[in-house]
């Protein structure tokens, strides 16, 4: 398994403005009225989804058809969908989940966070003191000892940059729930990373 994070701990809440998220919620509502309009929401969104699932499923097959699934549930109930304040694809994430832990609980297999080698240099370079050595391996057996919980608040968090208040919402956690899980996340792996092996 390969896992890293940024631990920067950065405000993402500025990623989308207000007025691309009601300008969003206006093509939500034209959708609904002619289903051929989501595929503007789809075009905008495939990309980050399919990327969001892959990294749980590590398996480009699986993803598709979850992928797939997950907009075609969207689709299905797009006449449900309440605006709640955060950005129409935290709908989509949040269905996205629901997709890959039905996969897992049909499959029992475990959960797979699976990133790229690079993020883990990126990783090292913000995090550890230039006289300081950390290898690639050492992180990987390190975030092997967090718990599913922990990696999802901080995959959310930092590599898929989603806000306190997307969090919350895809989690169904409360916003002060998603932050007190973010920071001791964050707390745990700095105590992991800094912990020498042997």
């Amino acid at each position: 398994m390969e896992v890293t994070f940024d631990l920067k701990v950065i405000d993402y809440s500025k990623h989308i403005s207000q007025e691309e998220i009601l300008r969003e919620f206006e093509t939500v509502k034209h959708a609904v009225k002619d289903p051929a309009q989501f595929q503007i929401l789809y075009d905008s969104y495939f990309n980050v989804i399919f990327n969001y699932i892959y990294r749980k499923i590590d398996d480009e097959d699986i993803t598709a058809d979850l992928t797939s699934q997950t907009f075609f549930k969207a689709l299905g109930n797009l006449k449900k969908y309440r605006f709640k304040g955060v950005p129409f694809s935290a709908w989509l994430y949040k269905i996205a989940s629901n997709e890959v832990n039905r996969h897992y609980r049909q499959t029992n297999k475990k959960l797979v966070f699976s990133f790229e080698e690079h993020e883990f240099e990126h990783l090292i370079e913000q995090n550890v003191e230039e006289d300081e050595e950390l290898d690639i391996g050492h992180i990987i057996r390190q975030m092997q000892r967090l718990c599913e919980s922990d990696i999802e608040v901080l995959e959310l968090r930092f590599f898929e940059s989603k806000s306190f208040e997307e969090i919350a919402y895809i989690l169904e956690i409360s916003e002060a729930t998603a932050k007190m899980r973010t920071y001791r996340a964050i707390e745990k792996l700095r105590k992991l990373l800094k912990r020498r092996e042997g």
